[in-house]
Order: structure tokens, then C-alpha cells, then sequence
């Protein structure tokens, strides 16, 4: 009998720590705003995958408007125009769906304005330019330091957003 409850106790034990070491592996990630905005500035494809995939991964609410930038990211890194649009289309719908779930987040503005300027002609993503750009000036001090930096660093390149417009506010 006693050897019966102790092999029980054990195998309870091991399954105990089994599950835990394989949830650690597969356990949802944070969203790490350095790493994802390190990957919206990169041009490596396997970054920017990297970063997808940690966001599909993630708890965060917040995700799909930031998967939604990188898909459309990866378009303009991605070879064959068919998978190019492909990827612009699902990246589109899922920024702008979180853009509408909460219209007052500057920092999907700015990530929609950073793509919007960037974007061919051809997928006609300019119409929230102006919009965007003046929400971004506006609310720039409240967003987190992290954020605060991409934009300044984004300033760097931009033809709508200059960092002077931020020194004074």
C-alpha cells in the first residue's frame, strides 16, 4: 500500500513538472514595444517574421493593430505582386480594425502614417495623412518614452513629421 501512494505522489510530481516546463515553452510572450518597433525598422524579413509571430503569440489587446503594421511591412519586403497585396490587404484590415475598435490610440495613428507614407500609390493608403499627423503632434507627450523614440526616429526619414514639431509641445 505504501508503495502504491508513493508512486502515485511521484507520478503526480512529475506530471506537475512537465507541465510546467512545457508551458514555459510555449507560454504567450509580451508585446515588447522596443523589439517591435526595432522590427518595423528593419528590412529583414526574419526579423519582422520573428516579431509576427511573438505578437500572434501574445495576450496583449493590443495586438492585432501592431501585427497589422508588420504584415504590411512584409508586403513591401515581399517578392510577387499577388502576395505582396495579399499581405497589404490583411495587414490593412487588421490596423484598421483596431484603429476603429479605439480611435483615440495615437500610436496606431502614427503606425498607420508611417505606412501611409510609405505605400505605393497604387493601394490607395494616403487618405488619413493629415488626420493622423495632426493626432500624433497633439497627444506626442503621452505616449510612452519607447513610442516617443520611434516617432523622433521616424522624424529622421519623414516627409509629413519633422522632430521640431515635437520640441515645442
Amino acid at each position: 500500500m505504501k508503495i502504491d501512494v508513493r508512486r502515485q505522489i511521484l507520478f503526480i510530481t512529475t506530471l506537475l513538472l512537465c507541465s510546467i516546463v512545457c508551458a514555459k515553452g510555449i507560454a504567450p510572450q509580451n508585446l515588447s514595444k522596443t523589439a517591435f518597433y526595432n522590427a518595423m525598422s528593419s528590412n529583414d524579413m526574419a526579423t519582422i517574421d520573428d516579431e509576427i509571430s511573438i505578437l500572434q503569440n501574445s495576450s496583449s489587446g493590443e495586438k492585432e493593430g501592431y501585427e497589422g503594421a508588420l504584415l504590411m511591412k512584409k508586403a513591401g519586403l515581399t517578392k510577387g505582386p499577388k502576395k505582396k497585396l495579399d499581405l497589404f490587404k490583411a495587414g490593412r484590415i487588421k490596423l484598421e480594425s483596431a484603429i476603429m475598435a479605439d480611435k483615440e490610440n495615437t500610436e496606431y495613428r502614427f503606425l498607420r502614417l508611417a505606412i501611409e507614407e510609405r505605400a505605393p500609390k497604387i493601394v490607395k493608403y494616403h487618405a488619413d495623412i493629415e488626420a493622423d499627423k495632426v493626432m500624433v503632434e497633439k497627444n506626442f507627450k503621452n505616449l510612452s518614452q519607447t513610442t516617443q523614440k520611434a516617432i523622433l526616429d521616424y522624424c529622421k526619414t519623414s516627409k509629413v513629421l519633422h522632430s521640431e514639431d515635437f520640441s515645442s509641445r
